[in-house]
């Protein structure tokens, strides 16, 4: 496995090692020795798995405020998404910057995003799969978003697509006017 880190600070972008042969491959998408041994002792306690039937959804940007802040492992297991995190922790030195990567079923890549930061992906194909492993289980009082298209932050989305969002999302307030509750250095 492979530890890239990124402009911003613990979002990392995790390559498991991919083993192929004449019927096709392996790989181990979480194993937890290797995030230790690489520094990253996390304790996942939930998977989820979304299905996006059409290109251009666009689900984010989310996170849940302390005490039940959720770190992601993300994945494309089926198409591809544009995949983003954004520095929410006030005091930050990246605080409202973005990290953006291509997430694909070919590329295998995985997207590792803190607490405090809030995530979001676009599909860029039909039929997407997205699988991501939480650190904390999902709290409906604790559910927060911040509009996809905040001027502020800036997100440069990949080519023309109108996205497909949902009314939560449509209504989601600017990062300015979010709750949050993340200080930097917590």
């Amino acid at each position: 496995m492979k530890v890239i880190e990124t402009d911003l600070v613990d979002v990392l972008v995790i390559e498991p090692d991919v083993f192929g042969d004449h019927r096709g491959w392996f790989m181990e998408t979480y194993n937890d020795q290797n995030f230790k041994e690489a520094g990253l002792d996390i304790e996942f306690v939930q998977d989820n798995h979304s299905f996006s039937a059409t290109k251009g959804t666009l689900r984010g940007l989310h996170y849940q405020l302390n005490p039940k802040a959720q770190t992601k492992l993300v994945r494309c297991t089926k198409g591809a998404i544009y995949d983003v995190a954004v520095d929410i922790r006030k005091g930050s030195p990246s605080y409202g910057k973005w990290f953006g990567i291509e997430l694909t079923a070919e590329n295998k890549k995985q997207l590792l995003v803190p607490q405090g930061f809030a995530h979001a992906f676009m599909t860029l194909t039909d039929d997407a799969e997205v699988q991501y492993k939480v650190d904390e289980l999902y709290s409906p009082e604790n559910d927060r978003s911040i509009i996809w298209n905040d001027s502020e932050i800036a997100i440069e989305w990949p080519g023309e697509i109108t996205p497909v969002l949902s009314e939560k999302d449509k209504n989601a307030p600017a990062l300015k006017e979010a709750e949050n509750n993340f200080e930097y250095g917590e």
